[in-house]
Order: C-alpha cells, then sequence, then structure tokens
C-alpha cells in the first residue's frame, strides 16, 4: 500500500521539481544554455538593458530592429579535439538564445547604442525628444 502511494505521487514530485512540463519552460530556448538574465532600466531620458552574457564575445551577439521590437540573439558553437595514441575523442558545444523586447513609441531608434564589457551587454535605448506642450493661453481674434 505504502509503495502504490509513493508510486502515485512520484510524477507529481517530478512536475513539482522541473516545474511542470520542462519543454514548455520559458527558459528553454532549444539547444545549449537558458536565456541569460535581462535588467530593465527606465530613466528620465532613455532605457538600458543589461544582458547578462559571461564568457561571450562581442561578435557573438546579433542585434537587430524591426518594426520596433529589438531582437539580441547569439549562437556559438565549439569543438574540442583530443587525440592519443589509440583514440580520438571529439566533442560539439552549442549555444543560442534569443530575446525579444518591443520597443514603446517614444524611443528614438535611430540612436539605439551597445556595448559589450566585463560579461555584460549594456543596449542604451534613448528617449526621443518630445515638444513640451504649452499650458493655457489666450488667442487673439483678428
Amino acid at each position: 500500500m505504502t509503495l502504490v502511494k509513493f508510486k502515485d505521487s512520484f510524477p507529481s514530485f517530478l512536475d513539482e521539481f522541473f516545474g511542470g512540463d520542462i519543454f514548455d519552460s520559458p527558459r528553454n530556448t532549444g539547444i545549449g544554455n537558458s536565456l541569460p538574465a535581462v535588467n530593465v532600466k527606465e530613466n528620465e531620458n532613455n532605457f538600458e538593458l543589461e544582458v547578462a552574457a559571461p564568457g561571450m564575445k562581442k561578435e557573438d551577439f546579433k542585434i537587430e530592429l524591426d518594426n520596433n521590437v529589438l531582437g539580441i540573439s547569439s549562437e556559438t558553437k565549439s569543438e574540442d579535439v583530443e587525440e592519443k595514441k589509440k583514440y580520438t575523442r571529439r566533442e560539439f558545444s552549442y549555444r543560442s538564445f534569443k530575446r525579444t523586447f518591443t520597443l514603446p513609441e517614444n524611443v528614438d531608434v535611430e540612436n539605439i547604442k551597445a556595448n559589450y564589457s566585463d560579461g555584460v551587454l549594456m543596449i542604451d535605448i534613448p528617449k526621443r525628444v518630445e515638444e513640451k506642450k504649452s499650458g493655457s493661453r489666450l488667442i487673439d481674434i483678428h
């Protein structure tokens, strides 16, 4: 009887441990690693995205803008070959991710800048300078 209860509870234990269906997990992006963490900050003049991606090079990233959707992606692959007298060991490694962000209407898409340093990809998204609307005023009648 105890065995039956354990057997019946085992799938739910795995579901809780893995957070449900692991293939539907938002952090499972296909080949390799999970999505990098992203911080989004809004200031008076801009938005800042900080993408945590240690161990990468700036050439590993692709940043594109398509209809106010900013896409950040990376795909890297490496091969490790070790040859000894009677055997060869070859290992392949693939890592990829893609993150997309819908930008608000008030951004200056022509002046977006990116910088990669110390394992963090920084993307500066300036806001457009909007004309300030004046308060009330009297209109002369001619």
